[in-house]
């Protein structure tokens, strides 16, 4: 597992006063980057080789302003090219928001999706979600 702690800006709130819920799609990607490193370490734009194909987001509880937020980010599942990251937000012992995203190893210059390699794989499965 990778985990990551920050408080949330206040431009992060909406006009309800909890965090609004387009956020967390930022925060979980941001707190992929330890994943992408495993693909490429120095997260090299011109050589990027992973694609997004899905992503899930189901919402638990108020997330507010002015707490700590903990993201956990984990490796659900892993196919030959394609791998789900679930991640987590929690807030005061609680979960408020999971999801998942669907991603593709995939080389841009060819349009195709390319097989993860064994030494790609361990390094994933390392922060598998426990069972």
């Amino acid at each position: 597992m990778f985990s990551e702690c920050f408080y949330p800006r206040f431009s992060d709130t909406d006009a309800l006063g909890h965090i609004n819920n387009t956020v967390f799609a930022v925060w979980f990607e941001g707190a992929r980057q330890n994943v992408f490193k495993i693909f490429s370490p120095a997260l090299n734009l011109q050589q990027w080789p992973l694609i997004i194909a899905s992503i899930k987001l189901d919402y638990h509880a108020q997330t507010h302003f002015g707490a700590e937020v903990e993201l956990r980010t984990y490796i659900s599942r892993m196919g030959n090219s394609s791998f789900d990251v679930y991640q987590e937000a929690w807030q005061n012992g609680v979960k408020t928001v999971s999801g998942t995203a669907v991603m593709v190893h995939f080389n841009y210059a060819t349009s195709a999706a390319v097989p993860i390699s064994a030494e790609q794989k361990h390094q994933l499965s390392l922060h598998a979600v426990p069972t």
